[in-house]
């Protein structure tokens, strides 16, 4: 038994289609999807302009430790965002709230697993920013 209404978000039952619809309502329009490309951009970007600027010393560890951040946005972020998060996305979207499918629980589990795997990636890769920077 759940200490929650089944509808909520966090049970991903009905909840989570209808949730994550009026969630994409606002991140995919005006000021949501400028914050949304920001978010993705930046960490890309950001550390590109550093490589570049560092690139007279490829050996310092502050290049080697913004190329492995770079490599783990596009890997941990990037690629895990095209590849597993907006198939899965989708998937959830396209559900009935009426008629979950039998197998939903595993469409919330890959859900939640996906976002605490990209947690822990942007703050590793914060963290390899951050010591990359203190390494100047």
């Amino acid at each position: 038994m759940h200490d929650h209404a089944p509808d909520a978000p966090g049970d991903g039952g009905p909840g989570l289609p209808n949730f994550m619809e009026a969630f994409f309502r606002y991140a995919d329009h005006g000021l949501g999807k400028v914050y949304n490309l920001a978010w993705a951009l930046v960490p890309v970007f950001g550390p590109i302009v550093a490589l570049v600027l560092l690139w007279d010393d490829p050996g310092s560890t502050s290049f080697i430790l913004t190329a492995i951040g770079l490599g783990v946005v596009l890997v941990g972020i990037w690629l895990v965002s095209n590849v597993w998060k907006t198939p899965t996305y989708n998937l959830i979207l396209s559900w009935d709230p009426d008629a979950m499918p039998p197998d939903w629980e595993a469409g919330r589990r890959r859900y939640f697993t996906i976002n605490w795997i990209q947690m822990v990636v942007t703050w590793a890769a914060l963290a390899l920013f951050l010591v990359a920077l203190i390494s100047l």
